[in-house]
This record gives C-alpha cells, sequence and structure tokens, in this order.
C-alpha cells in the first residue's frame, strides 16, 4: 500500500518552506510520520519547534528540525541549504508551500505588497528549487521530488481584485514547475516535479490577506465546504508515494 510506497523515502531529507501553519505544518508532520528528516523553515520558529515536540512525543519515525530563514533573503535561503549540507548532507525533496496574498488591486495597490508576493511566491520557490536540485546532483541523487504547492488560482483569474496579483505570481508557478519538468527531462535525470493546486484550504490564508477585517476572512471559508490540510497532507504523500516511473504534475 501507500505506506510500502513511502519506504523509499525513510531517513531521506525534506525541506518544507512556510511549515509553521497551515499546510505547511501538516505536510511537515505526515511526512515525519512517514519516517522522513523534515526541515521545516518559517520566519518564527516557535510554532515548528511546538510542532517537533508533538511528533517527538508521538513517537513518529522521523524527526522534524526547525530552521528560521526569511524566504524574502536571498543569503537567508542560501545559508540555510549550505547548513543542511552541513548537517544532513542535502535536499532529497523540495516541498515549496511557503506562499502569501496581499490585498492589493492592480489599479489601486501598494507596490510593496505586489514585491512581497513576488520575492515568496515565484523568487523564493526559483531559488529553493534551484539549490534543492543542485544538492541533488552533486550528490548523484536521481530520484529527488520538488513539489509546488501552486492554486487554483494559478490556473483561472477570479472577478476579485484582491487577488489578482497574487493570482499573476501563481500562475507564474504554474509555468515555473512545467520549465522544471521540462529542464529535469533535458538532463536526463529521474528527479520528478509536481505542482499541487488546490482550491480554498481552511487555514490562516484568508486571515493573513485580510488582515484588518477577519469576519471577512472568517466568512471566506464559511461558505463553501474547504479542503483542509491534511487533504493537502494526503496529497503530497500520494503523489511522493508514486513509483519512480510514475509523475503526477
Amino acid at each position: 500500500g501507500r505506506a510500502g510506497a513511502m519506504e523509499r523515502w525513510t531517513g531521506r531529507v525534506a525541506l518544507v518552506t512556510g511549515a509553521s501553519v497551515g499546510i505547511g505544518a501538516a505536510v511537515a508532520r505526515a511526512l515525519v510520520q512517514h519516517g522522513m528528516k523534515v526541515v521545516g523553515c518559517a520566519r518564527s520558529v516557535d510554532k515548528i519547534e511546538k510542532l517537533a515536540a508533538e511528533c517527538q512525543s508521538a513517537g513518529y519515525p522521523g524527526t522534524l528540525i526547525p530552521y528560521k530563514c526569511d524566504l524574502s533573503n536571498e543569503e537567508e535561503i542560501l545559508s540555510m541549504f549550505s547548513a543542511i549540507k552541513t548537517l544532513h548532507q542535502g535536499v532529497d525533496v523540495c516541498i515549496n508551500n511557503a506562499g502569501l496574498a496581499r490585498p492589493e488591486p492592480l489599479l489601486s495597490g501598494k507596490t510593496e505588497g505586489w514585491r512581497t508576493m513576488i520575492d515568496v511566491n515565484v523568487m523564493a520557490v526559483s531559488i529553493c528549487t534551484r539549490e534543492a536540485y543542485q544538492s541533488m546532483k552533486e550528490r548523484n541523487i536521481d530520484d529527488g521530488h520538488i513539489i509546488n504547492i501552486n492554486s487554483m488560482n494559478g490556473h483561472s483569474v477570479v472577478p476579485q481584485s484582491v487577488v489578482h496579483f497574487y493570482s499573476a505570481t501563481k500562475y507564474a508557478v504554474t509555468a515555473l514547475t512545467e520549465g522544471l519538468r521540462q529542464e529535469l527531462r533535458e538532463a536526463r535525470t529521474h528527479i520528478r516535479a509536481t505542482c499541487i493546486s488546490p482550491g480554498l484550504v481552511e487555514t490562516g490564508f484568508a486571515f493573513k490577506l485580510h488582515d484588518n477585517d477577519p469576519e471577512r476572512a472568517a466568512a471566506t471559508y464559511e461558505s463553501i465546504r474547504c479542503l483542509k490540510a491534511e487533504d493537502m497532507a494526503n496529497a503530497v504523500i500520494y503523489v511522493l508515494s508514486a513509483p519512480p516511473h510514475v509523475q503526477v504534475g
């Protein structure tokens, strides 16, 4: 079954960005449950430390290693990868989960909000992907996996001005994942690339988006039956446990 298919990842290293809350935390927990060494990064690590302690006391076979990193700063990303190399050899699975939306419409939005979205949703994903690939390549790892957590907003533009720029960054993720798949194939590697595009997932995402209107954020999640972070973790486990000759795009 699924657990058997995950066995080849036991003891291997996964990086999960934005691991302190929401989808990232659920994915990190699931990977630790399947025996992986998970480096979970975020700007504040106290929540990841708490999650690591929970995983340990639950007796999960893997380990969660909290790492403080501001993904909008390339130097911090590079020093994180070099620390992972020193302590754990390198990254075998890279899960680019960190992402955010700022409520900045195209006609009136603040440049700063746009730039933050570009930095985290596009630049950090690209930098982490490049560094993870180079880490695999230098160790001759040919079965690695890069998974981008995208969004339905990366495939269609909805008439909601507060997410238009966010949507543009997620369209970029769609193009980056497909470009990555082509480059990996061209390099004659069996490293796989996947993007997972959920609709609404019940997390703190909308509360960050509508940070001065918590009622609107709550209403977002009450409008329909949402996906849960655990559903996303299950999707990641499914994608990782597909046999080596199967790539779920």
